[in-house]
């Protein structure tokens, strides 16, 4: 019997989980989460906010990606979106590489510092690894992948076009609008932690609104609530 994670903290479970949510589903700085518990009537510090997130939020994220990659490995991968964008952490410019499949479900997101073949390589075995080969792979014409993808020996299923990868661009922006809330990173470390979870975070709260009904959305929303509240329960 696994022991329970919040044995040790006198707030309630409940509350820890909303904190969590709060500071990394949406925009907001540790002090905007500490106000809007204020209003809830929950008076914690801005700096309890930080230790929970940092104590629990990779806890949560590893229990959601473990249940998502489960049910994603029964399914056929048959199609990849590779892109990266750069990240400055304390002016240095760093590499996040991110991986999203044919329906917008954020596979990984890996952190680096350059952007040749040898990181390429290291973030597509790390996707693969834990999702299984993908039919097709999509990316920009960065050389980076190729050459990667030679090593691995798939390369014919790479598929580069100039409107293709607008699915994993457009996965960036989400964690852009939390860089500006969060004054950007101050080291690399931080961004690939914050990357994991927010990405884990995200897809499941990802309903696609804008393709589905009012009531298809209210009771799938309703329904990741409830998994959420139930997180290292």
């Amino acid at each position: 019997m696994s022991k329970n994670p919040f044995r040790y903290f006198k707030t309630s479970p409940e509350v820890i989980r909303l904190a969590v949510m709060m500071y990394v589903r949406f925009p907001l700085s540790l002090r905007n989460v500490e106000d809007l518990l204020h209003e809830r009537g929950i008076d914690v510090c801005h700096e309890t906010v930080r230790f929970w997130w940092n104590r629990f939020g990779p806890m949560f994220a590893a229990e959601i990606r473990r249940k998502r990659a489960d049910k994603l490995r029964a399914w056929d991968q048959w199609q990849w979106h590779l892109d990266e964008v750069f990240v400055r952490i304390n002016g240095v410019t760093h590499y996040l590489w991110r991986a999203v499949d044919h329906e917008g479900e954020v596979l990984e997101a890996y952190v680096t510092k350059r952007r040749d073949r040898h990181a390429a390589l290291k973030f597509l075995r790390k996707a693969m690894k834990r999702y299984g080969q993908p039919h097709v792979i999509v990316t920009d014409r960065l050389k980076s992948y190729r050459a990667a993808m030679k090593v691995i020996g798939n390369e014919d299923k790479q598929d580069v076009g100039r409107w293709l990868n607008n699915r994993a661009e457009n996965s960036h922006q989400p964690l852009r609008r939390r860089e500006r809330a969060m004054l950007r990173f101050r080291r690399m470390r931080s961004l690939q932690k914050f990357a994991a979870v927010h990405s884990s975070v995200h897809n499941h709260f990802n309903l696609e609104r804008h393709i589905n009904d009012r009531n298809w959305f209210k009771e799938n929303r309703e329904i990741a609530l409830a998994e959420w509240r139930q997180l290292a329960a």
